[in-house]
């Protein structure tokens, strides 16, 4: 039951409307958007990923080295030992690599269809070993004492959630890695319940357990505890491989409303809805039995890993309206309204 009212004017963004900002590299994608408004305008927060031009034969990709500069590795498509199955991942000789470098790349607009940039606000770019294959997925939290970025860390050795905090994009406060590996998918609640602080979370378990939804609660949004389990994968459904939070939920009368995205064993990306308990998030009200977006769109279908709609950002236009700004087949950014009271009636 697929309830989002596209932008007719989709995709907003493609790889082309762009220019790479690393030397020598093309953009392959546009992923996954953090959302904010800030001077009156729609700001959204980019997962750009850059690669050289590849050659026949060949596959290369950027990393940051020891020295914090960017190398580029080539491998043989050949080679026996390579694994390139996945246009994402690659395997060589018992270690994985990106196949192309992220950061983030703030885009505005004045009426959500036209995005520009702005050579005040700076791309944002992964600093230090463990960022060294770059940063993804940013969510943005609003809140009264400036704006907060959580997004996720890539390097040789793990994947875990850093933070930044800024009043203005110009002026960034890096807190580093708040939420340990394996984790991602973390959006921070944009006011306190209580006099805490609470945020999603995705920790990763291969053995035991899987790709799940947390809750975690904290006293300054840097340390964190009291984890809860609030969403696990469903055999059989549309989101029985793996499940993560979207961007912060929506606080309704009913309770907290967030919308996720699930996969299933083909890798086929939905969103749906959680609701939970206004003054106990760790408690799940209703969920989404089918889901409220699917791609079916044929730039959602197909793209560089079709078959995917997948959200991190959004802002409320009135009481009612969620505008939602989505990744698309990992390539194109488009846009979506959607009704809370219709999300709402879904779950009932």
């Amino acid at each position: 039951m697929d309830i989002a009212k596209r932008n007719p004017a989709n995709p907003l963004l493609r790889p082309s409307d762009l220019k790479p900002c690393i030397p020598g590299m093309e953009i392959t994608c546009l992923l996954n958007p953090g959302v904010f408004r800030m001077n009156g305008k729609t700001w959204l927060l980019l997962r750009v990923a850059e690669r050289p031009v590849q050659q026949e034969g060949v596959i290369s990709f950027p990393v940051y080295n020891e020295k914090g500069e960017i190398e580029v590795l080539r491998f043989d498509k050949n080679d026996p030992d390579l694994n390139a199955e996945d246009p994402r991942v690659i395997g060589y000789k018992g270690r994985d690599y990106l196949t192309t470098l992220s950061y983030l790349r703030p885009v505005c607009s004045s009426d959500d269809v036209h995005f520009t940039e702005d050579p005040a606000v700076k791309p944002i770019f992964g600093e230090g070993f463990q960022e060294s294959f770059g940063i993804e997925d940013c969510r943005v939290a609003t809140m009264e004492d400036g704006f907060y970025l959580t997004f996720t860390e890539v390097s040789p050795v793990a994947v875990g959630v850093g933070m930044i905090a800024t009043k203005d994009f110009r002026t960034l406060r890096r807190e580093g890695m708040i939420f340990p590996p394996h984790n991602k998918d973390c959006a921070i609640f944009q006011e306190k319940i209580g006099d805490l602080y609470y945020a999603f979370h995705r920790p990763s378990s291969p053995e035991l357990g899987g790709n799940y939804i947390w809750v975690a609660e904290s006293p300054d949004r840097i340390h964190w505890g009291r984890h809860i389990c609030v969403a696990t994968t469903r055999p059989g459904h549309w989101d029985s491989a793996r499940v993560g939070a979207g961007a912060a939920p929506v606080r309704t009368e009913e309770g907290w409303l967030e919308i996720y995205h699930g996969a299933n064993a083909e890798n086929r990306y939905c969103l749906g809805a959680l609701l939970l308990d206004l003054n106990d998030p760790t408690k799940v009200l209703a969920r989404s039995d089918e889901p409220i977006m699917e791609p079916i769109a044929d730039y959602e279908k197909t793209g560089f890993f079709g078959n995917v709609v997948f959200t991190n950002g959004y802002y409320m236009k009135d009481a009612d309206t969620i505008q939602l700004f989505y990744g698309a087949s990992d390539e194109v950014i488009c846009s979506a309204e959607m009704s809370v009271k219709e999300i709402l009636n879904t779950l009932k």
